[in-house]
């Protein structure tokens, strides 16, 4: 490609990924050199290849500098290690270099029947990238109970939130969803849906709608026309962003982004589909569409507009891959000379969006991004691993607290209350959560007395995990088990 370094132009690394990344990339490159853009690409690899050398993150150090370097990244799909130790390179990628938006548009296409065909189709999935389960902090607490902590920050929520209303303003759209589970997890995906009504006010052009996410799932399937953006949390984005492909033709058609303030990569949302590569029959669109997301990222606002209409004019008229049907399709190089071709041109009943600018949010870098009046930890609880009873394991727990300034309040397992009794039959696993609170006329919990305590429950049990039961403003940041008071 364009390696001539007397010639000026913008630096991208590029990263041609694993099984049909090589193909559906290279071809995309063609398209976007067609338009005149001088692009100087940086060639890179991560994935498969990578942990074959032993390199867990899939991702080597010049890789990272060339990112680091450019900020800008042009990716094929790359495999990840299933069931064991390697982290997935895509992941690895996002965090370092903080992407935390996941972008991901939603169009009906012409020439793609599906269910849907007609009903106008028009939406972007706004995805947080970085925190949430995808924190991939899990542990065995026991041999058969493992845990994965969902982490979800103030900051990270606003982030998502601020970008999800600019993106809706960049793209002249109405409305803004917000998919969360708060009405279950009312801490994490509670703090999403509370920012999302806190940061609204600021945007009073767009119209702002909370969703419940499994309801924004029964409602993508019934009636996905009334849709414009969605923001949501990171694992809910994957799986809404993979169910809206499927209602207009595919992950062939799914383009993606993750943003950050300083770097951004641009990807197909499908995978590396290793039976499919070498074979010249993958419809590059998905990569295409994410070339045309970094074309309007770097500022080149009119080529992203002329390759968009391409795509929309080679589909319009006929040319398609084996993936929208069999019969008469092209290979992946013939399209993309057919999208080259019809560069200029613009389809007749067709019309790409007016996408403008997108501008990022920006807010206090410190850490300390909540300010707070006043904090009290107030109990503890305490996990313990115990292969007896609930009316076994009561009395002895309630003991060790004997001249404490706490005491037991309850016995949880796996989030049910087991002790003391509700008359619920719970079918116990040998992972407790112990609830200890202030005893009355006790102001605060102090560390010491949670080394006593922990130190008197390890004569009897093994503990291995511990949490304060926190206050913050006086607001209770711990929930309630099922059938606690």
């Amino acid at each position: 490609m364009n390696h001539d370094p007397h010639r000026a132009g913008t630096r991208v690394t590029v990263i041609p990924g694993d099984g049909i990344g090589p193909e559906v990339v290279a071809a995309t490159q063609r398209v976007i050199d067609a338009t005149g853009v001088k692009i100087l690409w940086e060639p890179h690899e991560a994935g498969a290849a990578v942990f074959r050398r032993g390199l867990p993150s899939g991702v080597p150090p010049e890789t990272i500098a060339s990112i680091a370097d450019t900020r800008v990244a042009l990716k094929g799909p790359l495999e990840t290690p299933v069931g064991f130790g390697e982290k997935s390179a895509n992941v690895t990628l996002r965090k370092l270099f903080e992407t935390y938006a996941n972008i991901r548009p939603v169009r009906e296409m012409p020439g793609v029947t599906t269910p849907y065909s007609g009903r106008g189709i028009d939406l972007v999935i706004v995805r947080e990238n970085v925190e949430d389960l995808y924190a991939g902090i899990e542990h065995r607490q026991t041999a058969g109970v493992a845990q994965c902590l969902k982490l979800m920050s103030r900051k990270g929520c606003e982030k998502i939130v601020r970008l999800a209303f600019e993106v809706a303003i960049a793209e002249g759209r109405k409305r803004v969803h917000c998919a969360t589970k708060a009405n279950i997890m009312k801490l994490t995906e509670g703090l999403m849906k509370r920012t999302f009504e806190a940061v609204a006010p600021d945007y009073p052009q767009i119209e702002a709608h909370h969703i419940i996410v499994d309801n924004c799932a029964h409602q993508l399937v019934r009636t996905p026309e009334q849709f414009d953006v969605i923001v949501t949390s990171n694992m809910n984005g994957d799986i809404l962003s993979d169910l809206t492909s499927g209602l207009v033709g595919g992950l062939g058609f799914a383009p993606g982004a993750n943003i950050g303030n300083e770097v951004a990569i641009f990807e197909a949302v499908h995978g590396s589909a290793p039976k499919y590569a070498g074979k010249n029959t993958i419809n590059p669109t998905a990569v295409l569409l994410s070339g045309v997301m970094m074309l309007r990222h770097l500022g080149e606002l009119e080529a992203a507009r002329r390759v968009e209409e391409a795509v929309l004019v080679t589909l319009e008229r006929g040319t398609y891959t084996r993936d929208v049907r069999p019969e008469g399709a092209a290979s992946t190089d013939r399209f993309a000379d057919t999208v080259i071709a019809n560069l200029g041109q613009r389809p007749e009943h067709w019309r790409a969006r007016d996408v403008q600018a997108l501008r990022m949010p920006t807010l206090d870098p410190t850490p300390d991004f909540m300010r707070l009046k006043t904090r009290r930890t107030v109990g503890v609880d305490v996990f313990i691993e115990a292969e007896i009873s609930p009316a076994q394991l009561g009395p002895t727990i309630s003991e060790v607290a004997d001249g404490l300034p706490v005491q037991l309040k309850m016995i949880s397992n796996r989030g049910t209350k087991v002790f003391p009794a509700t008359g619920a039959v719970p079918d116990c696993v040998d992972h407790w959560r112990c609830r200890f609170v202030l005893r009355d006329g006790m102001t605060a919990l102090l560390d010491d007395t949670i080394a006593e305590l922990l130190r008197r429950v390890a004569r009897h049990h093994r503990w291995m995990h511990v949490e304060k039961l926190e206050q913050y403003d006086q607001d209770d940041g711990f929930t309630r088990a099922q059938g606690e008071d």
